[in-house]
């Protein structure tokens, strides 16, 4: 199956892999065939005039990359409890008390040193 468009994803397996395409005109004349390619290598990249227009993805595959790629509510609640806990630690509270109470000089100073160490 000629390539005419370098594509590759991250599958299920968080593997970087190429996708093989295939024209449109021989996606509706060869349909069975291309649903197989798509099914045995997890994608099928669907051209037209040599411009990749949708791809084509095996069951198996949508439902690992979807299930990969949404956290469930334990993992988010799970992410919410570590970062309130560590926004609760003496440090981070004086942190905070500090930020609140200093004047707005010291806050534009520091600032500006934040945005110098991210350039």
């Amino acid at each position: 199956m000629p390539a005419s468009a370098a594509l590759n994803y991250r599958n299920s397996h968080g593997e970087l892999v190429d996708i093989p395409s295939v024209a449109a005109t021989r996606l509706k004349n060869e349909f069975g065939a291309v649903l197989e390619q798509a099914q045995r290598g997890g994608a099928v990249a669907i051209t037209r005039h040599d411009t990749p227009k949708a791809v084509l993805v095996s069951y198996e595959e949508f439902q690992a990359l979807i299930r990969n790629s949404t956290p469930s509510l334990n993992d988010l609640a799970t992410e919410y409890d570590t970062l309130l806990a560590r926004m609760q630690t003496p440090a981070a509270r004086k942190g905070m008390a500090d930020a609140f109470n200093a004047a707005p000089a010291v806050l534009g100073r520091a600032a500006v040193k934040s945005a110098r160490k991210h350039r």
